[in-house]
């Protein structure tokens, strides 16, 4: 894990998040970019000199982010773009190769019922690139315990456990898998991926209506420090990444989740 990629909104809370990345980063030895979009649209002309102008204040709003983190060792650089914030994302992933997303949910307040808001979906439905949401103010412990949950085994491509492989080796954790049962099941999905198998310590086979509901059943008992999810056309919270904006009703995680996108099923 070498590059890590870290998108700055307006959030006041973006400084803690940024944190929680640097920690994260520095047991890898990783690089940290934060980056921060924004769209000019100017008559021809002048189109050039607001875009120098509105980039540059977006840096120097970096620049004050940056400045109030303890980067300790850490390399952190700056990236802009103008445009839409998945697009740059791809773009910088194209140039640099990222390997993770840190990113902060919407609210971590029970009583506010959005769990990932319309620009931390977007990254999550329209990237290819690993993310892990991280709740607000949450510091950054080594995880012990990962919870790995999904509804079919089936893994095509055994780079896809890459991040999760990064952080078994790092920091030694417990990998647990938990296959949730769910109505229309096939044989082939009870079937697991073996290089899913070679990282796990247990595996628990459930049955539940969804996925989340299977989390919920298992979740106090194991106890994880991390939840190890994966974003596909079809199986775990198949209609959930359909969406930009996730509900705390349809999802909500008290931990660091990692999401693990399988691009075809």
């Amino acid at each position: 894990m070498k590059n890590i990629l870290v998108p700055i909104g307006t959030s006041s809370n973006s400084g803690n998040t940024l944190q929680y990345a640097v920690d994260f980063a520095r047991a890898f030895s990783a690089n940290i970019f934060v980056m921060d979009v924004f769209t000019v649209s100017a008559k021809t002309g002048s189109l050039a000199n607001i875009t120098e102008k509105v980039a540059q204040s977006s840096k120097e709003r970096l620049k004050e982010v940056i400045e109030k983190v303890d980067a300790n060792g850490v390399t952190i650089k700056i990236a802009t773009y103008n445009g839409e914030i998945t697009d740059g994302l791809k773009e910088i992933d194209n140039e640099l190769g990222i390997d993770l997303i840190i990113l902060a949910p919407r609210s971590n307040a029970i009583r506010e019922e959005v769990y990932l808001g319309k620009t931390t979906g977007r990254i999550i439905k329209k990237t290819n690139i690993p993310a892990l949401i991280v709740p607000k103010g949450t510091q950054f412990e080594p995880y012990k315990t990962a919870l790995t949950a999904f509804k079919s085994g089936i893994l095509k491509k055994k780079r896809i456990l890459d991040p999760l492989v990064s952080i078994q080796k790092k920091f030694n954790s417990t990998i647990n898998l938990l296959l949730v049962k769910t109505p229309g099941y096939t044989e082939d999905d009870l079937k697991v991926n073996t290089a899913l198998m070679d990282l796990c310590s247990n595996l628990t086979i459930t049955e539940n209506a969804t996925t989340y509901l299977g989390v919920l059943e298992h979740f106090q008992s194991q106890q994880p420090d991390l939840l190890v999810v994966f974003r596909r056309k079809r199986g775990f919270f198949k209609k959930l990444w359909e969406k930009s904006t996730v509900l705390k009703a349809e999802f909500f995680a008290p931990i660091p989740v990692l999401v693990l996108r399988v691009k075809k099923d």
